[in-house]
């Protein structure tokens, strides 16, 4: 994928949250929503609909290739 579309971001922090709810009084995130929502509120922050991949950093990065892992049917 060239560029990651804020939908899809979504769709990757909705798919942690389903993963590993929140947690704690304070509802805190798994790490891996958490370093997910980073770049996905900068987006709406800055008015931009896609970010490349590379602007991740490697916590958000993982996250998002385990995803898109599993939203093509790859396990491990």
């Amino acid at each position: 994928m060239a560029v990651i579309p804020i939908n899809e971001l979504e769709a990757a922090i909705n798919y942690w949250r389903g993963r590993s709810p929140s947690s704690g009084d304070e509802l805190r995130l798994c790490k891996e929503a958490s370093a997910l929502s980073r770049p996905y509120a900068l987006l709406i922050v800055q008015r931009q609909s896609v970010l490349l991949p590379e602007q991740l950093d490697d916590d958000a990065r993982a996250a998002w290739e385990a995803y898109e892992r599993f939203k093509n049917g790859i396990r491990g």
